[in-house]
């Protein structure tokens, strides 16, 4: 399976931008989906999570209530929408897949996602 990450950029603290991955390879709607980011000096740090189905999400504290990630399966696509950006948000988004669904103990672990994109720049300024 391969991943594209798209849509990131520069913006003013405060603002939006919507992250999207597309993924191509059929069975899209059987993997668990995740965004992940890594800023400079830093270890990557899981962001948020989709259930195959999309009933489940999960998202790290340092997003919750800022982030909302969706997907839709008839177009293999995976999105992050990111409002109120921080300067702190400043990184490299990854997106994530794998085949096994994650529990709210594991879906924070980078190293428990087979496939991933090549990353997207996300810069905020103050």
């Amino acid at each position: 399976v391969e991943l594209v990450e798209s849509g990131g950029g520069l913006v003013q603290a405060g603002e939006a931008l919507r992250l999207t991955c597309t993924v191509s390879g059929s069975s899209f709607d059987r993997y668990a989906m995740g965004w992940s980011r890594q800023a400079p000096r830093q270890e990557r740090e899981a962001v948020s999570y989709i259930s195959s189905n999309a009933i489940t999400t999960y998202y790290s504290v340092s997003v919750k209530g800022r982030f909302t990630i969706s997907r839709d399966n008839a177009k293999n696509t995976l999105y992050l929408k990111m409002n109120s950006l921080k300067p702190e948000d400043k990184a490299i988004y990854y997106c994530a897949a794998d085949a096994f669904p994650k529990s709210s103990n594991s879906w924070h672990y980078p190293a428990n996602y087979r496939s991933w994109g090549q990353g997207a720049q996300v810069t905020v300024s103050s």
